[in-house]
C-alpha cells in the first residue's frame, strides 16, 4: 500500500473512531422542531417521540413534514423517517 493511501485510510478510520463532538444549540423565538432539526443536519441527535420511544442518529434531511435520521443507534445499517408531529423533543449533546 502506498504511503499516501495508507495515510488517507488512517485519517478516515480516525474520523469514524472519534466520538461525536458536542454541538452548540441556539434557538430563536421563530424556531420550530423543523428549523432546529435543519440546523443540526449532519449531526447526531436523539429524538424523543410522543410514543415515549427515542431515536438516536444523524440528521440526514428535514422537510416540513418529516425528518430522515441515518445510522440509527443499535441499527446502524438503517435509516428512519419520522413525522415531525411525532417529535416531542430534540436532544443535542452540548458538553463532553
Amino acid at each position: 500500500m502506498k504511503p499516501s493511501v495508507a495515510l488517507a485510510a488512517a485519517a478516515v478510520l480516525a474520523a469514524f473512531a472519534a466520538p461525536a463532538l458536542p454541538a452548540e444549540l441556539r434557538i430563536t423565538p421563530a424556531d420550530s422542531i423543523e428549523t432546529v432539526l435543519a440546523a443540526q443536519k449532519g449531526k447526531r441527535v436523539t429524538l424523543k417521540l410522543r410514543s415515549g420511544q427515542e431515536a438516536t442518529g444523524t440528521v440526514a434531511a428535514v422537510t416540513p413534514k418529516v425528518v430522515q435520521v441515518s445510522s440509527l443507534a443499535g441499527k446502524e445499517f438503517f435509516d428512519a423517517v419520522v413525522p415531525l408531529e411525532a417529535v416531542e423533543a430534540v436532544l443535542v449533546r452540548t458538553k463532553d
